[in-house]
């Protein structure tokens, strides 16, 4: 089992409202939900990190080698719908 941390947060009474509402239309405690929505939060948090990463990584543009391999595949793509119709 994980360990679990204690802690206190303010929140405004409507959306405290909100979430008491929807912790019992899926009936679990307000402290389930509260961990559920943080967890996805910084999932989404990692996620755009990456792709900052990736598109960091992508932003020079292809080099000479993968333009080959594009016009190699567009080639082939081209060959099989073609032949297709």
């Amino acid at each position: 089992m994980q360990a679990v941390v204690k802690t206190g947060i303010s929140l405004p009474r409507a959306l405290f409202n909100q979430a008491e509402e929807l912790a019992q239309k899926m009936n679990i405690t307000r402290s389930r939900l509260f961990s559920l929505a943080l967890d996805e939060y910084v999932q989404r948090q990692r996620d755009r990190q990456l792709l900052a990463e990736l598109n960091e990584v992508y932003s020079d543009g292809l080099d000479e080698e993968e333009r080959t391999l594009l016009r190699q595949g567009s080639r082939a793509h081209r060959q099989v719908v073609e032949g297709e119709w």
